[in-house]
């Protein structure tokens, strides 16, 4: 339990009540909750004094840094495809993160695969997800963020905001260079950084980019384009290889991006309830606890191997998640699957954790 009181209460009640209530509405659909999830939090960041009430139980966010030029006043932050519009934008500031992802978005906009593409794995605290890249397109993400004032530099959303941009499905590989420049253009002037996503599983193609040459190609184009005014970050898979993951790194530093996140989702199964190895078999990326060894393994291979910053993403269910990530040399964190299972309290509880410098009995749930 958390020593903040109130903190504590939304702790023990998100998750004795909320979540209970919340994982069995409109028939326990995934997608369906989240898009609720994310329509209430756009309502409630027009209010201010919800605003203000959450940010009396967030409390401090933690511990600022800086990271590619960027100031931070937080470790913690929410990853990509949490809010894949921005139609939450506000409100994260509000409920201690440091930061917030926005995406990925894509050149042109897209439905994304077909449905059901969600799968919650309650027993493994995980997620299965082939969304896709369903959103609403860089040029709609620009327009929304131009309406709410949201600019580079400018602190419009009270904290630092990165963009992630991936390849449009329907474009084929061989023109994805001038289909990520498209995106870049769009949401650059609202971004504080720019997240490259060539590693999820969910996009034909997309993973192909990781490869020594083509992503090299790639990154020296957005380097170039970004022409040392907005930091770049790279978005890499947990399931590559040691010399995989070499090739990544030289291709990163020869181009000059800013820094890297890892992880995104796993095609691997590794470490579900055995009541829930039925779902293995759904096509897509898994999330959450299962993927949070990996995570450390790959975060620890790339801080141990390179001097860039890295923003650790995969598996962080708990603060202790998040302090094994920092002890391991990560930068920042972000929350996606964590988030769903833990609530609100878990960005607060990370932050509260790093101001102690120690994690306590009680992070570790």
């Amino acid at each position: 339990m958390s020593a903040n009181p109130r903190l504590g209460l939304v702790d023990a009640g998100y998750r004795s009540i909320v979540r209970p209530v919340m994982f069995s509405s409109y028939r326990g659909d995934p997608e369906a909750i989240h898009e609720r999830m994310i329509a209430g939090l756009a309502r409630f960041s027009r209010s201010p004094l919800a605003i203000a009430a959450a940010r009396s139980v967030a409390g401090s966010r933690g511990e600022p840094v800086t990271v590619a030029g960027i100031r931070f006043p937080g470790r913690v932050g929410v990853a990509a495809g949490l809010d894949k519009n921005g139609r939450a934008v506000l409100a994260w500031q509000a409920l201690g993160f440091g930061f917030a992802e926005l995406g990925t978005v894509t050149a042109q906009p897209q439905p994304g695969n077909d449905r059901p593409r969600v799968f919650r794995l309650t027993k493994s605290k995980a997620l299965i997800n082939r969304m896709g890249f369903n959103n609403a397109g860089a040029a709609r993400l620009h327009h929304e963020l131009s309406l709410l004032g949201v600019y580079r530099g400018n602190g419009g959303a009270g904290i630092p905001i990165g963009i992630s941009i991936g390849k449009t499905k329907i474009v084929p590989v061989d023109e994805a260079v001038d289909d990520y420049l498209t995106s870049f253009a769009l949401v650059a002037p609202h971004a504080d950084y720019v997240a490259i996503n060539v590693s999820s599983p969910n996009t034909p193609g997309l993973r192909g980019l990781q490869d020594g040459g083509a992503l090299l190609a790639l990154l020296k184009a957005l380097v170039e384009r970004a022409a040392g005014r907005l930091p770049l970050f790279v978005k890499i898979a947990p399931d590559l290889t040691e010399q995989q993951l070499d090739e990544v790194l030289a291709a990163c530093l020869e181009a000059g991006v800013a820094g890297l996140i890892a992880t995104n989702t796993t095609l691997a199964r590794d470490g579900l309830d055995p009541a829930e190895q039925p779902l293995a078999a759904e096509a897509g990326g898994l999330s959450g606890a299962p993927l949070t060894l990996r995570a450390r393994e790959v975060v620890g291979y790339l801080t141990g191997h390179t001097d860039l910053p890295v923003i650790a993403s995969g598996g962080i269910m708990t603060p202790a998640d998040a302090q094994a990530m920092f002890d391991l040399g990560a930068a920042l964190v972000q929350l996606y699957t964590g988030f769903i299972y833990a609530g609100p309290a878990l960005p607060a509880r990370i932050n509260a954790a790093t101001r102690r410098g120690r994690v306590t009995e009680g992070d570790q749930r």
